[in-house]
């Protein structure tokens, strides 16, 4: 800050010394002036300007550092007290500025919270039809027609769901109601829209559950599991998807394995960002690169640990550690 005030004060600086040059020059012409009283007089009073510097830096300079030390979080009564006309200019352009933009995210928020709003009853209003147009999928007697049908009436109930739970994403701590959960009802659960996708691509599952019952959010937990199993599904074909459960020490795990085309070593590090579809199947227009995005958001909610390992052309392995149960009172506390 010191070299910021003497660079802001260069012209006062250079004034006092051109004038102290000026009086010199004026002693070394005039020969009735002494050299010695003239040098003493320049002595003093640079001491003097040096003291007055010394005084000016700690007065004006403090409102400037408490304006330097403000947080970014609009409160006024941070901003420091004016102590002369231009720092009260400062003070008053700077309050303006953040009332203006206190208002405007304000403004911002509650308009995305209306479209926020708006899309969820809007998700919500299509599974009405989206229901209705299962029903009449499965009164259609050709079989390979049926399947076709199923499977793209899938696709929108998983981007229908996925876009629903993203909404509902930014306030999920309120929505936590941890409890002990079946594991296996789950997964059935989510196993069986899947069926008619796992006939076509030949798929089946094989299951080796020695836990079935571990805390956890039941409706976050099934959504984590939609998307890996979507996923397993989507990129593996004529082979079974494994999914073993167990304990690693005192925590439970989760594995699902698939022996699909698997992810690029490259990849690994990127596969949770959002967005991010791969690097080999760039131009895949089938991936959103949102679902495990998403996944990783829920598993770090329930502080859920995820681990990937994958091979490129040998399959995927997802393995879910969950934390022990007296870590959970962290989650009660939400």
């Amino acid at each position: 800050m010191i070299w910021r005030f003497l660079k802001e004060r260069r012209s006062w600086i250079g004034f006092v010394l051109f004038t102290e040059c000026i009086f010199l020059l004026i002693t070394f012409v005039d020969s009735t002036i002494p050299l010695s009283s003239a040098m003493y007089a320049v002595f003093l009073t640079l001491i003097l300007f040096v003291l007055f510097l010394l005084l000016r830096y700690v007065k004006e300079t403090k409102f400037y550092k408490g304006l330097e030390d403000l947080e970014n979080n609009f409160d006024l009564t941070s901003i420091p007290d004016a102590t002369s006309p231009f720092e009260e200019v400062v003070e008053h352009v700077t309050t303006d500025q953040m009332e203006q933009l206190k208002e405007e995210t304000n403004r911002m928020r509650q308009q995305l919270e209306v479209e926020k709003d708006d899309l969820v009853s809007w998700i919500h209003e299509v599974k009405t039809p989206l229901t209705a147009l299962h029903l009449l999928i499965d009164r259609v007697q050709d079989r390979e027609l049926n399947e076709q049908l199923t499977y793209e009436w899938l696709r929108i109930h998983f981007l229908l769901d996925q876009q629903l739970h993203q909404k509902r994403m930014p306030a999920i701590e309120n929505d936590l109601y941890i409890e002990f959960v079946d594991l296996q009802e789950i997964l059935f659960n989510e196993i069986s829209p899947l069926r008619t996708w796992c006939k076509q691509r030949r798929i089946g599952f094989d299951l080796d559950l020695n836990v079935t019952n571990m805390l956890s959010d039941s409706k976050w937990l099934s959504f984590m599991l939609r998307q890996l199993l979507t996923n397993a599904v989507k990129y593996s074909e004529n082979n079974d998807i494994r999914i073993i459960s167990g304990m690693n020490g005192n925590q439970p795990f989760l594995t699902i394995q698939d022996w699909g085309r698997g992810i690029e070593k490259r990849d690994l590090p990127r596969i949770f960002e959002k967005g991010f579809t791969s690097t080999a199947n760039h131009s895949d227009a089938v991936a959103t690169g949102m679902g495990l995005y998403l996944t990783k958001k829920v598993a770090n909610y329930l502080m859920v640990l995820i681990d990937v390992e994958s091979e490129r052309g040998n399959g995927t392995a997802f393995t879910l550690t969950f934390p022990e149960a007296n870590d959970f009172e962290q989650i009660r506390g939400m």
